[in-house]
């Protein structure tokens, strides 16, 4: 789930269609009216939605999404035949999202991947058939006063070029992208200190705070040190609320910022 803090706007969460609990969650998401859901495209480490036979070089021995985001980003620069697989997954994705009856609201990627260029360009040509108008583009400012983390990984800075071209495409293409993401550092540790600290300091703008909260710390699926249980105790922390109730800004979703590109 991912929750955008702007002034004016509602909250947002995002949907693996291909995910086992895919159809429930689309379900309860369709009793939200107030809710905007986007979809989390998935190209590695899960089920797909395309057939197996026209994604081959997708999916290993048990026909799942390949973990290993190098050997993609290396086959799809050399080889036509995956690039051509890909958009195909990245339709069937897009085509289960529509046919769950949701209004799309924006589109984001697991791990971030859709900085690759070559997965971005099949986005840019196959999200905006299926109605895309806003995208998440991975690039988190300076942390706040406080923050207990040090400088930013080697992961963040090769993350951040690539975030830096996206945006610009995704400007040219006219998509509404965010002006601040917060998330990448504190990914599965978003508890409710950094929650306030972040509210307290947000620059202005559309600004996502992404989280992934959950029940318990471990299920099917779960990554190894994510604390999904005080994701969710932050989100309703009445810290957090008090917070954000001084702070004059509301939860939002991206397509009511359709006319700011």
């Amino acid at each position: 789930m991912e929750i955008a803090y702007c002034k004016g706007v509602l909250s947002t969460a995002s949907l693996m269609v291909s995910g086992p609990a895919a159809a429930h969650a689309a379900a309860i998401a369709r009793r939200l009216p107030g809710l905007r859901v986007g979809l989390h495209l998935a190209l590695v480490d899960g089920p797909p939605a395309a057939s197996l036979h026209r994604i081959p070089d997708l999916v290993d021995c048990e026909g799942r999404l390949g973990r290993n985001t190098v050997r993609l980003a290396v086959e799809l620069a050399c080889r036509p035949a995956v690039r051509r697989q890909l958009r195909r997954e990245i339709e069937a994705q897009f085509a289960a999202f529509q046919a769950t009856g949701l209004a799309l609201d924006h589109v984001n990627a697991h791990r971030h991947l859709h900085v690759h260029p070559l997965i971005a360009r099949e986005l840019f040509s196959v999200g905006p058939v299926f109605g895309m108008r806003a995208l998440r583009v991975p690039l988190e400012p300076v942390l706040p006063p406080g923050s207990d983390d040090g400088p930013p990984t080697v992961s963040e800075r090769v993350l951040r070029p690539w975030a830096r071209m996206l945006a610009w495409r995704a400007s040219r293409e006219g998509l509404v992208t965010p002006d601040a993401v917060f998330g990448l550092r504190w990914s599965g540790c978003m508890h409710a200190g950094r929650l306030r600290r972040l509210l307290e300091h947000l620059p202005d703008g559309l600004v996502e705070i992404y989280t992934h909260p959950a029940t318990a710390d471990r299920f099917a699926g779960h990554s190894d040190g994510y604390h999904y249980a005080a994701e969710l105790s932050a989100l309703t922390d009445a810290g957090v609320v008090e917070t954000l109730r001084r702070s004059g800004r509301r939860l939002g979703g991206y397509t009511r910022f359709a006319h700011r590109n």
